[in-house]
């Protein structure tokens, strides 16, 4: 099974993270979140909103290609990148992957209270 590396993040991961044997098939979002990583998921892991925004830094190009929906939805995310996904919708395939949680997220639902 492949591994998910992720980076340090200042409050959700401070020391990084290595998920060894991440079920293949399944979303990055609930691997990290099964794994005690409290990203942000505030539409449910429905492709709804930018708040599980994560970059890619190391096995991009094994992910399927995102769909339209998750497309128009990352063109709002903050810190979009060549190689950022969502990650309720990014699932783990046959090679490691290391990803970034951005350091800032946009939840119009979490701001407005």
């Amino acid at each position: 099974m492949p591994k998910l590396t992720v980076l340090p993040h200042p409050q959700l991961c401070p020391e990084g993270a290595v998920i060894e044997n991440a079920p293949r098939g399944e979303s990055i979002c609930r691997v990290l979140l099964d794994n005690h990583i409290e990203l942000e998921h505030a539409c449910e892991l429905s492709c709804a909103c930018t708040t599980c925004h994560v970059v890619v830094r190391e096995g991009f190009d094994t992910l399927e290609e995102a769909s339209d929906s998750e497309e128009d939805m990352l063109d709002r995310a903050w810190g979009l990148s060549s190689t950022s996904r969502l990650s309720c919708q990014a699932r783990i395939a046959d090679a490691d992957l290391t990803v970034e949680i951005p350091k800032y997220t946009i939840n119009h639902a979490k701001e407005n209270h």
